[in-house]
């Protein structure tokens, strides 16, 4: 067997072999802060990255075991991003994980194998071109996240987050794999391709189609954290350790996207009558509920939590704006608005919780409003990058979460409904109200604590992975066009592959 054919998997094959190599490495270490397994980890996804983004220059796509698997510019694109997303995650974690350790005694290995299990999982789902391949990531990434939600075994707030996952996560990849059950009767293949090219025929029972589709979105929108089926994200949110509750918030999300734009768009687009309204619905709704419960929490982490859910709610008005009276014209660029906000909100998720973790590291978890008062007086920088943050998940210009907005908004105004977008700029101006509030907190109120919060106290990788964070929110959000015109070569050059 020629083993070239494997060449676009390479990136996953050796993120295995390092995962398994890394495992061995932990379990004989003397090194109570497992100094050399977070090394191993960082340089794991830090390679990673590196060969998904050789591939991504070539601009190819490749189908290999059997059309199960491809790897195309979108892919490609994603992954890089998931790879780079899960490592300053590593590194915004590590104080955090060495002050409180994830488990009961002083192993912390667990943390750092299973975040790289995470990204296994988020790499499969991303290069899914069949159903059995997008389930099998999904339940790796799931089972991974249900672990590392329970990692604090002495906490009652994370074994009861953790079981509520795990009992609406099972139910969810039910409603998912009931779904393409009835999608391959229909048509009588797990092939995404094929399933296209079948629904492109006609001659499937139409009826059949449909509740499979009902249950499929069903599905995705747990996994995106959308309403109905978002009470998992604030209890989930609130009840992990702050850096598993980042790990769910960041790279995650791009996987979602992916599997979302391989079932609807490559898998489905012929029923796009039929799931442009399923997703329309889903995003008034996120819209609606998720900034209007933000506004009334007094933990940071369910208001982010809810603002989530607003968010995926807006990505979804792009998701839905692709197909305008059954014409395709405008899919590329309605897709790649969506793309573009989701890597945008995955770097302002990381920005946040980033200061959230460092503020967290002197023993409490920083997890109520009342301990950003006065934070410009006790840690300016912090302070700065937070506003920064708080003003990109607004949308306030020049942040990037402002171009993001208004990418979205163009696609949903391509479509004619102009009253859809006067009502996600509206909603936007609710969610601006707690943005604002935490802005407020940490400049104009007084500080509860006088203990020194400086970025001089913070390591140095993390220190400096903070100031680049906020220094490319602001960048994207004055020069946004060249992850633009990344987003759009990807999405077009993947579309007509």
């Amino acid at each position: 067997m020629n083993s070239f054919q494997f060449l676009p998997a390479y990136p996953e094959i050796f993120l295995t072999i390092a995962i398994s190599a890394i495992l061995l490495i932990d379990v004989y270490s003397k090194d109570a802060q497992r100094g050399l397994t977070y090394r191993l980890a960082l340089y794991s996804c830090l390679i990673v990255a590196a060969l998904n983004l050789a591939y991504l220059d070539t601009g190819e796509t490749w189908y290999i075991f059997g059309h199960m698997f491809v790897s195309d510019p979108l892919s490609n694109l994603l992954k890089v991003a998931s790879s780079l997303a899960v490592a300053v995650t590593l590194v915004y974690s590590r104080n955090y994980v060495n002050e409180r350790g994830m488990v009961t005694g002083e192993r912390h290995g667990e943390f750092y194998v299973l975040a790289l299990f995470s990204l296994l999982g988020q790499m499969v789902m991303i290069s899914a071109n069949n159903f059995m391949t997008i389930f099998l990531g999904l339940e790796l990434l799931s089972l991974t996240l249900y672990a590392m939600v329970a990692l604090r075994r002495d906490s009652s707030a994370a074994m009861e987050a953790a079981m509520k996952y795990f009992i609406l996560g099972a139910l969810s990849s039910g409603f998912l794999l009931y779904g393409m059950s009835m999608v391959y009767g229909a048509t009588g293949s797990l092939d995404l391709s094929q399933i296209a090219r079948v629904l492109t025929a006609g001659g499937s029972d139409r009826t059949v189609l449909v509740f499979g589709l009902v249950f499929i979105v069903s599905g995705l929108a747990f996994k995106l954290g959308v309403v109905p089926y978002h009470m998992w994200v604030p209890d989930v949110y609130q009840g992990a350790p702050t850096a598993v509750t980042l790990l769910i918030g960041g790279a995650p999300k791009l996987a979602a996207f992916a599997i979302t734009l391989r079932l609807l768009v490559e898998g489905m687009i012929t029923l796009a009558v039929d799931w442009q309204q399923m997703l329309l619905v889903l995003a008034l709704l996120s819209l609606v509920v998720g900034n209007l419960s933000a506004i009334a929490q007094t933990s940071i982490k369910r208001m982010l939590a809810y603002s989530t859910i607003a968010h995926m709610g807006f990505m979804l008005l792009g998701m839905m704006s692709g197909i305008i009276n059954g014409n395709a014209y405008s899919a590329a660029g309605a897709y790649s608005a969506a793309l573009f906000y989701t890597l945008t909100y995955v770097l302002t998720t990381l920005g946040s919780f980033g200061v959230l973790l460092a503020i967290s590291r002197h023993g409490s978890e920083a997890d109520r409003f009342e301990d950003f008062k006065g934070l410009h007086k006790r840690a300016p920088g912090l302070a700065l990058i937070m506003m920064i943050m708080m003003f990109s998940l607004a949308g306030v210009p020049p942040t990037v979460g402002f171009y993001a907005k208004f990418a979205v908004l163009g696609a949903v105004v391509g479509t004619g409904m102009i009253w859809l977008a006067v009502f996600a700029v509206m909603t936007s101006l609710i969610a601006a109200f707690y943005y604002l509030r935490v802005v407020k907190m940490m400049y104009f109120d007084a500080p509860e604590e006088n203990s020194d919060l400086s970025m001089t106290g913070l390591r140095g990788d993390m220190k400096t992975l903070l100031i680049i964070n906020g220094v490319a929110v602001l960048v994207l959000g004055l020069m946004p066009e060249w992850l633009m015109r990344a987003c759009i070569s990807a999405m077009t050059r993947t579309l007509t592959s």
